[in-house]
């Protein structure tokens, strides 16, 4: 029997710690079943600070199960190394896209609608609404 289709997500972060964190606090908050497909990809493949297109590479490889890959990245370098990457073409799997969004109400916000059975687009336009999350 074939898996079913589902968007995977990768979270990128210049930290290892902070991007598996972000995994857990997303799957634990997306909880009521079975999760999307979801990895993090922080840090140096030796284990510092910064960013890995390897690590990217890896995690997207690993969630990829042909309905698209959501990027979500923290800053800087994670965002240029995506970016590289897609123009690349070769190094993530097709339909893998980088999300403009918040990083941690994003993750949350891009599970949930993964989990639920949403396309690459909801996926996006929920990590995207995110940005709208008001605090105050």
């Amino acid at each position: 029997m074939s898996e079913e289709k589902q968007v995977g997500i990768v979270l990128v972060s210049h930290s290892g710690p902070v991007a598996a964190a972000v995994v857990e606090l997303a799957k634990e908050l997306a909880a009521g079943g079975a999760t999307a497909p979801v990895a993090a990809a922080g840090g140096t493949s030796a284990g510092g600070l910064g960013t890995s297109a390897e690590l990217i590479a890896g995690a997207a490889r690993s969630v990829d199960r042909g309905a698209g890959v959501a990027l979500l990245v923290d800053l800087g370098s994670a965002v240029l190394t995506v970016k590289a990457m897609l123009a690349e073409g070769d190094q993530l799997p097709d339909g893998a896209r980088l999300m403009d969004a918040p990083f941690v109400e994003g993750a949350v916000a891009a599970l949930v609608t993964a989990s639920a059975g949403g396309d690459l687009a909801a996926v996006e336009a929920a990590a995207v609404d995110a940005y709208d999350y008001r605090k105050v």
